[in-house]
């Protein structure tokens, strides 16, 4: 069971607004300056899973100069960014899927083709899915877990659950897919597949989905920059205003 101490550290920089993951980091400082001990940086650095800010507190406060960790900050920033792309186009696909009552296959062979390499073989997946189906019967099974979709879960078990729902909305209907809502936690899709629920125009969907995912993934980035900017700061030890001065300059 996670601590209090650990459920805290579990934010997500995907969904975290600006304005939250710069008090973050103001915090960080004013900790630091408080405490004038390294074991501020080991704790955060022990109970953070944002991946994100974990990699800067661990470049950042390490023996790396500051160009070295601009330079990996670029470089997991990209990463990160690519996984979130590819994972929002693979729920764009099944939202879609279920708005025009694709063929599974043809669906999943779509999701999977925005990887370099399939995460999951196609008979494993449908296999997997039919286990969710499984699953749901049996009155023992932990129907959260069964049921949970979230960006942060690995890609062969994300594929498989958007599977699920295409499977199921294609044997029952979408308004089947009404009762696995609440098990979403990625805003994103469940907005889309709200939508697709709900009947939208199929061409206007796809036209949401794809400028959302772009402003996802562009306002992404921006906080990304923000926390490395704001983190080196920390590091050169400017003052509080200072720090809070760079995180205005991502901010209207």
């Amino acid at each position: 069971m996670s601590t209090p101490q650990e459920e805290q550290k579990d934010f997500d920089i995907l969904e975290m607004p600006s304005e939250g993951l710069a008090a973050y980091w103001l915090s960080i400082k004013k900790l630091i300056d408080v405490k004038r001990s390294r074991k501020v940086l080991e704790e955060e650095i022990r109970y953070t899973r944002e991946p994100f800010i974990k990699h800067m507190l661990e470049t950042a406060f390490s023996g790396l100069d500051e160009e070295s960790v601009r330079r990996l900050a670029r470089a997991k920033s990209e990463t990160i960014t690519i996984d979130y792309e590819r994972k929002l186009a693979a729920m764009s696909i099944a939202a879609l899927a279920v708005s025009s009552k694709e063929n599974p296959r043809i669906s999943f062979v779509r999701m999977a083709s925005h990887f370099p390499f399939s995460p999951i073989t196609e008979k494993k997946a449908f296999t997997l899915a039919h286990g969710i189906a499984d699953g749901l019967g049996d009155p023992e099974s932990d129907r959260e877990v069964l049921l949970e979709v979230d960006h942060k879960l690995q890609t062969d078990r994300l594929l498989v659950k958007l599977l699920f729902h295409i499977m199921v909305s294609r044997k029952e209907g979408k308004q089947a897919l009404e009762q696995f809502l609440p098990h979403i936690k990625t805003p994103f899709y469940l907005n889309g597949l709200t939508q697709a629920i709900d009947g939208f125009e199929h061409r206007i969907l796809k036209a949401n989905l794809n400028a959302q995912t772009r402003e996802i993934l562009l306002e992404t980035r921006r906080k990304m920059e923000m926390a490395a900017e704001m983190c080196i700061g920390i590091k050169n030890k400017l003052a509080y205003d200072d720090i809070f001065k760079i995180a205005k300059s991502y901010m209207p």
